[in-house]
């Protein structure tokens, strides 16, 4: 396994992350879009982490990890100080996993096996491809978290979640968005759930939960993550986030603690 090292945020080599391994990057750290020919497992063991490809974007706060399979178009951000656990997966496992992105949550087992398969060298042959397989096993039956938020192909769509990428704390409604996109509310309602699968309200509540998490990772209260990202109180923003995350801000934040002092 590669040796740990310090990244700087000056790098830009997409080597930089390593291909197997484990690294410390700085917040804010972009990888720009890049491919490999084998599968890609990526464990933030501090920090938070958002992949995106053509199919939108996979966020994976404390105790998630992010799937891409073999030849997939993708760019990483790294949110807060963040320890990266890459693991390669060999085209013969690839197709024990879904063939597109996705996000899982991490069980105990399965980050221990991660963090062995990142940090130490191999004692005996055989026993990282054994441990792989397990890590390939917990993934199978563990299911996908809804993490993930897709962008339209339609231009009218696209003007009106870019807005939202600007700034996903406004409160403009739908009908107002179509105003300054150049369509109806009904147009628009109807191609979030045809193009994207879900409704308004539930993209925009993915989206903000995506900031919520980076602002968290980085310290900000859970009372100004709310205020920031768009919700008039916490209380409802602490629900929002329990829903899609499966877990409290306060918890969350409490983790990521625990998580960097274990380290």
């Amino acid at each position: 396994m590669p040796k740990r090292r310090q990244v700087t945020q000056d790098s830009s080599d997409v080597r930089a992350m390593p291909l197997s391994g484990a690294g410390w990057l700085p917040h804010g750290y972009r990888l720009d879009p890049h491919s490999h020919v084998q599968g890609q497992l990526v464990y933030a063991a501090a920090g938070t982490l958002a992949t995106t490809t053509e199919l939108g974007t996979w966020v994976a706060p404390a105790n998630r990890l992010t799937w891409t399979p073999p030849g997939f178009a993708h760019s990483h951000r790294f949110y807060g100080r963040t320890d990266a656990r890459v693991l390669t997966v060999p085209n013969e496992l690839c197709g024990e996993l879904a063939q597109r992105p996705s996000v899982f949550a991490v069980s105990p087992l399965l980050r221990e096996a991660v963090l062995v398969l990142t940090d130490r060298t191999e004692t005996r042959p055989g026993a990282h491809e054994r441990l792989l397989a397990v890590v390939i096993d917990e993934l199978r039956d563990t299911p996908e978290q809804p993490l993930h938020l897709p962008e339209p192909g339609d231009d009218r769509l696209r003007a009106v979640t870019d807005l939202l990428h600007a700034d996903p704390g406004r409160t403009t409604t739908l009908a107002e968005l179509g105003r300054l996109a150049g369509a109806s509310e009904r147009t628009l309602s109807r191609l979030f759930h045809t193009e994207l699968g879900m409704s308004f309200h539930r993209w925009r509540t993915t989206l903000r939960i995506h900031h919520a998490l980076a602002h968290l990772t980085q310290g900000l209260s859970v009372t100004d993550t709310a205020m920031e990202c768009g919700w008039s109180n916490p209380s409802s923003f602490i629900d929002a986030f329990a829903d899609v995350v499966g877990q409290t801000p306060g918890r969350y934040q409490a983790e990521l603690r625990n998580e960097a002092s274990a380290l």
